[in-house]
């Protein structure tokens, strides 16, 4: 049990934005940080079974300091950090599509958002059996290594597939533009010459019916 407690304090001491926040907690209300750490878990484990938004509270747990803490490894000149959080991306992603399929049975569970809860601490731990670090080298990166040349042949032949279908699908488009275009030239090109032709020489006046009767009237008169 006290070596328990040891690795908790440890953990608990060792530089990071959690140390810093307890830090703060444990100067200003004077109980020491494990037992801070302690008292959140289990209001935190109560709550997720017996609180309002579970599921959301767990995602956010899950998310937004795995986030914070990636963003600050981009920036960073380490690349350690940067392949820790890759690798649990990558484990959360798998999880989150396993996650997808099960959730509708798994969800009655009463335990089901605490155990996942767990699930996703224990794969963010800065420990060495970090959860992510073990599933990915014992079940991730064994079937990667199995399956990665099937997958990027597929991928390589949808990729071929899908540039042909757009290359078809653009030439055609064109054809018929094109197609739309000369059957509009050839059916306004006959109105627009008649048009000019009537604009440079204009048809010559014929009499009007009055005029030819006045005229035809005074010609009869005329002795």
């Amino acid at each position: 049990m006290g070596t328990v407690l040891q690795r908790l304090q440890r953990l608990l001491d060792r530089p990071g934005p959690l140390a810093d926040l307890l830090g703060r907690l444990e100067a200003r209300t004077g109980v020491r940080r494990l037992y801070l750490a302690s008292g959140s878990v289990a209001f935190l484990g109560l709550y997720l079974v017996f609180g309002y938004g579970a599921s959301l509270l767990c995602n956010l747990i899950g998310f937004v300091y795995p986030a914070y803490v990636s963003i600050k490894a981009i920036e960073s000149s380490s690349k350690e950090d940067d392949t820790t959080w890759l690798t649990y991306w990558v484990v959360y992603g798998v999880f989150s599509v396993a996650e997808f399929f099960s959730d509708t049975f798994l969800y009655w569970f009463p335990f089901y958002y605490v155990g996942k809860c767990l699930f996703l601490v224990w794969c963010m731990a800065p420990v060495s059996w970090n959860g992510s670090q073990v599933l990915y080298h014992s079940v991730i990166r064994p079937c990667f290594l199995k399956h990665h040349q099937a997958v990027d042949s597929v991928l390589g032949d949808l990729s071929t597939k899908a540039l042909d279908a757009a290359s078809t699908v653009t030439r055609e488009v064109l054809q018929t533009l094109l197609s739309s275009r000369a059957r509009l030239a050839a059916e306004v090109a006959p109105q627009l010459s008649l048009s000019v032709r009537n604009a440079v020489c204009p048809p010559p006046l014929t009499p009007a019916p009055a005029l030819a009767e006045i005229s035809g009237g005074v010609a009869h008169n005329r002795p």
